[in-house]
């Protein structure tokens, strides 16, 4: 399939799937729906110092960078574990203008260690930030009661449908600590509703810059 760099609405670039019109991020604004969805609804609700987090779809790494850059500024060490079956590459990722648009030139380092960093190896990327990108299906995740907070940001349910069902959001509850939080710029009714099923319960929340709600799910 077809990938192209596309610059979004905030300045950031995405990568494109033309055969899908699909973005990895929100054309409205890749690091501002990052920011919006992932720390500002999910990783600030946390007080504690340590955090296990789990991204379902690791992609560009754009959410991993900013949660090491969150990590270092609110002095908190954070585990953080990537899934993607089909990694971006290293020239892709450097294409693309995360550490500019972030304002962390002082992070390029850390950026580039992020992505070359070995799959399916735990790396310590900074003090504050250790991190396995784990290179499989999100079927195969079988995780129990480890994670505090999951990112959720797999390709929209429009073009995969398959990856926002009860099946894999029952894998996520399991995933998770009592009282963990998983987060996800979808709102769709559908999806909603399968993280209900499964044991969830669900808040809809005002959405970023071009999309009306999100969805927070807590594992009571």
């Amino acid at each position: 399939m077809k990938r192209n760099i596309i610059t979004t609405a905030d300045g950031s670039k995405t990568i494109q799937i033309e055969e899908w019109n699909e973005q990895y991020h929100s054309k409205h604004g890749a690091v501002q729906e990052a920011y919006y969805v992932f720390i500002a609804h999910g990783l600030r609700l946390f007080k504690d110092t340590d955090l296990e987090i789990l991204e379902v779809g690791f992609g560009t790494g754009l959410n991993a960078f900013i949660t090491l850059l969150e990590s270092t500024s609110q002095n908190l060490r954070v585990n953080y574990t990537g899934v993607e079956a089909f990694p971006v590459d290293f020239e892709e990722a450097m294409a693309l203008n995360y550490i500019e648009a972030l304002g962390a030139q002082n992070y390029r380092a850390s950026f580039e260690k992020l992505h070359r960093s070995p799959w399916d190896k735990k790396i310590n990327i900074t003090e504050h930030f250790r991190l396995e990108k784990q290179k499989k299906d999100f079927k195969a995740i079988n995780s129990s009661n480890l994670f505090n907070l999951i990112y959720y940001d797999a390709f929209g349910a429009r073009v995969q449908p398959e990856l926002w069902t009860e099946t894999l959001f029952l894998k996520m509850y399991n995933a998770l600590k009592t009282k963990g939080v998983l987060v996800t710029y979808s709102a769709k009714g559908s999806v909603r509703r399968a993280l209900q099923q499964v044991g969830f319960v669900v808040e809809r929340l005002p959405g970023p810059p071009g999309k009306r709600e999100m969805l927070r799910a807590i594992k009571p």
